[in-house]
């Protein structure tokens, strides 16, 4: 009997350590995707969403990105209709950034809101400092999104491909301005292909 009696002390501290790292705040306006603002112990705070970054908005340099729209609405409707949020502070984080807004961890009914923007292909992982909570689950969550080319991800260009485009272009111009050879050869190929296309043009 003594034995289950300490079990459930221990058990009842420890749940009241985690239970402690959240904190449950009301949902005040929407921003955009990675941010809102929210009432904390009846004050309002305007909470950025840790270790992610959603397309933009409103931006005054970039201006509206892909999916901007998508992933500002998902997090909104998300906000809106969660019976709960949560918030949660990465001891290994700052508490605020620069302007002031509150570095967190978000929760929509016991699910985390990153972890789902991130699966829906309407974030990246981003600005980590430091080893955060949740940033293994974020980026085994982001790579599942990647391969499936979910949301941001489809339309990501093949920079392997491109760079290697390139390079072949680079070869091209060193050898037909260095080698007389290989220029010849190209000089006679174009003329050979104009002379075909002018054919084909007089039939």
């Amino acid at each position: 009997m003594k034995k289950v009696v300490v079990f459930l002390i221990i058990f009842l501290s420890i749940s009241n350590v985690y239970a402690k790292e959240k904190k449950e705040v009301t949902f005040k306006d929407c921003v955009d995707g990675d941010t809102a603002k929210v009432i904390l112990n009846k004050e309002k705070i305007k909470i950025r969403f840790l270790a992610i970054d959603t397309p933009e908005t409103k931006h005054p340099t970039k201006g509206e990105e892909p999916y901007g729209k998508e992933a500002s609405n998902y997090t909104c409707n998300s906000l809106k209709n969660a019976s709960k949020i949560e918030i949660e502070y990465d001891e290994n984080s700052d508490k605020l950034d620069k302007y002031n807004r509150h570095l967190v961890w978000v929760f929509t009914d016991n699910e985390l809101l990153q972890e789902k923007l991130i699966e829906n292909g309407l974030a990246k992982v981003a600005y980590l400092y430091d080893d955060y909570k949740y940033t293994s689950i974020l980026k085994s969550k982001e790579l599942i999104a990647k391969t499936k080319k979910v949301g941001i991800w489809n339309n990501e260009i093949d920079y392997i491909k491109v760079g290697m485009f390139i390079i072949v272009i680079i070869v091209v111009i060193i050898l037909f301005i260095t080698n007389q050879k290989f220029r010849k050869k190209a000089t006679n190929k174009l003329k050979r292909n104009a002379k075909k296309e002018l054919r084909k043009l007089l039939k």
